[in-house]
């Protein structure tokens, strides 16, 4: 089995999120022996982003990290664990609320399309909205 990013590569469905990856140089970290969840936008969902925004997040290199690493949950959380839980901390520090609703997970106001996407090194879910941390909505005005 692959890595997580070579997992994501793979799928051809996450190009501008392995991108973020890169400017950001998380790959060392996402490439390592621990085990992590990303809960990945698609290509799909950044393009959801007004195209000036996309831009905006890829000049600000520190906010850009703060929003991967909003992504990345410690451990390797399945879709059966998400059944169960409520909320998940993340790698940039805040936490993501998880609900189910009518046989669908939400992680914030994001829709989970594919659960467990395994990899060596953890698992990827995909979703359908870029996530941001609260806290990030005024920190770089």
């Amino acid at each position: 089995m692959a890595n997580l990013l070579e997992t994501a590569a793979k799928s051809g469905d996450f190009k501008i999120l392995l991108k973020a990856i890169q400017a950001t140089e998380l790959e060392d970290t996402l490439d390592s022996e621990g085990s992590f969840t990303i809960v990945a936008p698609t290509d799909a969902a950044f393009e959801k982003l007004p195209s000036a925004e996309r831009d905006a997040l890829f000049a600000n290199i520190p906010k850009l990290k703060r929003i991967v690493l909003y992504h990345v949950v410690m451990g390797n959380v399945q879709a059966e664990d998400l059944a169960e839980i409520d909320e998940a901390p993340t790698m940039e520090g805040s936490i993501l609320a998880v609900k189910r609703a009518n046989g669908k997970i939400h992680i914030n106001d994001a829709l989970v399309d594919r659960t467990d996407i395994l990899a060596d090194n953890g698992v990827i879910h995909t979703i359908d909205t870029v996530l941001m941390p609260a806290i990030l909505e005024h920190e770089y005005d």
